[in-house]
């Protein structure tokens, strides 16, 4: 069976390279635009991955990962968190609130893989 990534992401163009991406290499792919019901999103049908945008309407990415780490049922799900801003001030918040990895706006689509992969244990 296919592994399952929950894309959280508003900005249009990122979620179609990177649903592109991931699809072609067999994942099945959900995306979610709205930081405010993410959280619900997550608990309704939980990823294998999910990759996490920073800056997002409604909840910053950053105020989901504290509440997907304070939540026995997802404090273990791996997250990889994207931000366009990639200063050592975002990193370290990242990895204070328990992100898996971090990584800056514009990537690689190898990057993105071989991370989205790692965190899946593959």
């Amino acid at each position: 069976m296919a592994k399952r990534v929950l894309l959280i992401e508003d900005e249009p163009n990122i979620i179609e390279a990177i649903s592109f991406i991931l699809s072609r290499d067999g994942w099945t792919v959900h995306t979610h635009t709205d930081g405010e019901t993410a959280n619900d999103r997550i608990k309704a049908t939980p990823p294998d991955v999910v990759i996490l945008d920073v800056m997002l309407p409604g909840k910053s990415g950053y105020d989901i990962l504290r509440d997907l780490r304070a939540d026995p049922a997802t404090e273990g799900l791996p997250v990889l968190m994207l931000t366009a801003r990639g200063q050592t001030r975002d990193r370290e918040m990242a990895q204070q609130l328990g992100a898996s990895e971090f990584m800056v706006k514009p990537f690689s689509n190898d990057e993105v893989l071989a991370q989205v992969r790692a965190l899946a244990g593959d």
